[in-house]
């Protein structure tokens, strides 16, 4: 939970809500903003939190459609997300890997945490890595832009680890931006592309993986919901261009909110 920067929970909580599900939020750490852009950041782990709180969700007999794990403040909470998964084994369950972005791990990661991550991968049925994070996964070097054979490589490869997979901001060698998905039943390969905005902000992912997974619980495919996702990301980022403040300040979603309840 990021205090100020529009990221990870303070994104995610509102936008699954505008689509009518209840969000219940599990926080793996506090921070008064997010990493990308500020400094002497303060952060709490949370890690002593999440176990008893699984506990409890189970002794109140809660049941959850679809578990959805975002940023990690530590290794050992990969223990306490597998544990979430294996308490509740009938919800679909979603890993938006958050680990880098732009070729370089957060500040907050370690090498431990990034080898530790491919193991709750391979527990998803769904991931969301951006191409600096699928590359981390795979052990690939970083690169800027992809040919479409390298993009559909690198999907077939992490559908190795996860049933679906879905790279987002991948820029191709076409000059095009991508979110790039396949399945791994079908090996069915989508790119949804888009003309490249001027401008990048923090937090794409996390409301891109919030609104793909809100959509998927309401019922659209996994193909069906990343594109979704994708257009309600640019038309976020189109509305954010221009408003005179730092990128790191984050995309103003508020205001399309309303377009999610519809």
């Amino acid at each position: 939970m990021s205090g100020f920067g529009r990221c990870s929970l303070a994104v995610i909580t509102p936008i699954i809500s505008a689509m009518g599900i209840q969000c219940v939020p599990v926080p793996t750490a506090i921070l008064s903003t997010h990493t990308g852009g500020f400094d002497d950041f303060v952060f709490r782990d949370m890690t002593d939190f999440i176990s008893p709180c699984c506990g409890h969700y189970k002794r109140l007999g809660i049941e959850f459609d679809t578990i959805y794990s975002g940023f990690l403040g530590s290794d050992a909470q990969v223990d306490s997300c597998i544990e979430f998964f294996e308490a509740f084994p009938e919800a679909k369950r979603i890993v938006d890997p958050v680990m880098g972005d732009d070729g370089s791990c957060y500040q907050t990661y370690t090498p431990k945490l990034v080898e530790r991550m491919k193991d709750l991968v391979r527990h998803a049925d769904v991931i969301t890595p951006n191409l600096t994070e699928a590359a981390l996964l795979l052990d690939m070097p970083y690169s800027e832009r992809l040919t479409e054979a390298r993009a559909r490589d690198m999907l077939e490869l992490l559908c190795t680890m996860s049933k679906d997979v879905v790279i987002t901001g991948v820029k191709l060698t076409t000059g095009e931006h991508a979110n790039i998905c396949m399945d791994s039943e079908t090996g069915t390969y989508t790119a949804v592309r888009w003309e490249p905005l001027p401008a990048s902000y923090p937090g794409t992912g996390d409301i891109f993986a919030s609104v793909m997974t809100g959509r998927m619980m309401l019922g659209d495919t996994f193909v069906e919901a990343v594109r979704r996702a994708s257009e309600f990301v640019r038309k976020a980022v189109e509305a954010t261009i221009g408003n005179g403040q730092p990128a790191r300040n984050g995309v103003e979603f508020e205001r399309l909110l309303p377009e999610l309840a519809e």
